[in-house]
């Protein structure tokens, strides 16, 4: 293999795998902006819960509930 060769070679070796790292990066990003999505939905869940809770607990000592 002559040096322009081998030169072309490590040129697309590098290229791979700088092409993988971004392909793993993008994979960290799309999990963890997941994540939070499912944090924020668990939390707007619970406090819609409470809230829910707290609204029933005034129509019962108003006697409004049925």
């Amino acid at each position: 293999m002559n040096q322009s060769q081998n030169s072309s070679f490590q040129a697309g070796q590098a290229k791979g795998q700088a092409q993988e790292k971004t392909s793993q990066m993008a994979d960290k990003t799309r999990d963890t902006a997941q994540s939070a999505k499912e944090s924020c939905q668990e939390a707007g869940q619970e406090m819609r819960a409470k809230a829910q809770g707290a609204a029933d607990s005034i129509k019962d000592s108003m006697g409004m509930k049925k």
